[in-house]
């Protein structure tokens, strides 16, 4: 006997499917809630396919964002073996089916069956709570930064439309001084009827830690902003409105942002890999914290490819025959987070030579013939490498 219990997750609901042994399915597929009832049923379905095989049943389910969690925690909660599924995995499994059917009832039979099919699949391996709690940082910094640029594109659309000058007075356009700044002055009108001295004393109230003398060039600046502009008048009070809520947004935004990186750094700081990985030439603590919190432990990856393949930067193989494909593009089946967090250190790396070992291995391979892009990804590749390697031995990068 070799039961397995495959469950097919949906937002607060999973429907079960088991199997006693490879091709001998235990009972009618059911659904269960994911709330303590429901949980409840699933265990005691458990405990009654366990009976009937002699032996604890493992159970297998697709990873699906967040609506796995309630299974995954109540399964932890109970030392029960689990397997989560690559839904790339479990969706090449659905297309070994020759007929074209889909249901609930059918895919947790599927997973079921995808147990016995892969000799190589490995026990799920929970990243710990302070891995996650640092996930999930990183993972909505980056969300709220996704937000943040666009809301930028949205401000400079609305900006161009009221006082598209104003950009040529502050070299950081979206400097909390600068939008508040505009926040009061919001026209070419509004700054003309003021003098400069009235105009640096406002400067100077928005926060910034300058002198006076900066505040007045400041203002006299803004004056000629405004002499140049073209909207002498402005014709339309929504673009007014439009203008001072997204002000708003962008400087809550800022606030935001800002108290994530310093939970961030504060957590990532407790581990000793942060310290490790920093220890590289062009990776800075958000990257250093994204690397950490979506690799999790390193001991888990037996093998440095391993943990290239799980960044989804291992190249793709095609041959048939006598084929075989000379352009090979990289998988991305991995953790993409990861994959652009090791994207973006290796560009600062070979950016005025930060990173002299990785300048040198990127040099080798434009020399090569290989285009930009090719040789960025080989760099991932070796830094990955570097990687695995030095928090493996518990060593600082040595340049």
């Amino acid at each position: 006997m070799d039961p397995v219990i495959g469950l097919d997750v949906a937002k607060g609901k999973s429907q079960v499917q088991a199997f006693l042994q490879k091709k001998t399915p235990y009972k009618k597929s059911f659904v269960f809630e994911h709330n303590v009832l429901g949980l409840q049923d699933f265990y005691q379905f458990y405990r009654e396919v366990e009976e009937a095989a002699g032996l604890s049943p493992a159970v297998v389910f697709e990873s699906t964002g967040h609506y796995h969690e309630p299974v995954l925690q109540f399964l932890e909660d109970r030392g029960i073996v689990y397997y989560l599924i690559n839904p790339v995995l479990s969706h090449e499994a659905k297309k070994m089916s020759l007929r074209k059917v889909k249901t609930d009832a059918i895919d947790a039979f599927r997973l079921g069956e995808l147990y016995y099919q892969y000799d190589d699949l490995q026990p799920f391996q929970k990243k710990t709570i302070e891995h996650m709690n640092l996930r999930n940082l990183t993972r909505q910094h980056d969300s709220l930064t996704e937000t943040y640029v666009k809301i930028k594109l949205q401000f400079q659309t609305i900006l161009d439309q009221v006082f598209p000058e104003y950009k040529a007075v502050f070299g950081a356009l979206y400097s909390p001084t600068s939008l508040s700044t505009l926040r009061h002055y919001q026209t070419p009108q509004g700054v003309m009827g003021e003098s400069v001295e009235q105009i640096a004393e406002v400067i100077l109230k928005q926060g910034a830690k300058r002198s006076y003398k900066w505040a007045l060039e400041k203002a006299h600046m803004l004056k000629q902003a405004a002499d140049r502009d073209p909207f002498k008048r402005n014709l339309y009070t929504s673009h007014i409105v439009t203008l001072t809520m997204y002000i708003e947004i962008l400087l809550q935004h800022q606030r935001h942002l800002s108290k994530l990186l310093e939970e961030i750094d504060a957590l990532a700081e407790e581990f000793e890999d942060y310290k490790i990985i920093r220890s590289i030439p062009g990776i800075g603590g958000k990257i250093a914290a994204t690397i950490i919190s979506e690799i999790g432990e390193v001991d888990q990856f037996t093998h440095p490819k391993k943990l290239v393949a799980y960044a989804g930067v291992d190249p793709s193989v095609h041959e048939s025959g006598k084929f075989r494909a000379t352009i090979n593009r990289i998988t991305k089946r991995g953790s993409s987070r990861l994959r652009q967090s090791l994207y973006t250190a290796v560009q600062c790396g070979i950016t005025k030579d930060r990173n002299p070992k990785l300048r040198a291995h990127y040099d080798k391979k434009r020399k090569e013939g290989k285009p930009h892009k090719v040789a960025i990804i080989a760099c991932v590749n070796k830094l990955i490498h570097w990687i695995y390697a030095i928090l493996k031995r518990k060593e600082a990068f040595k340049v």
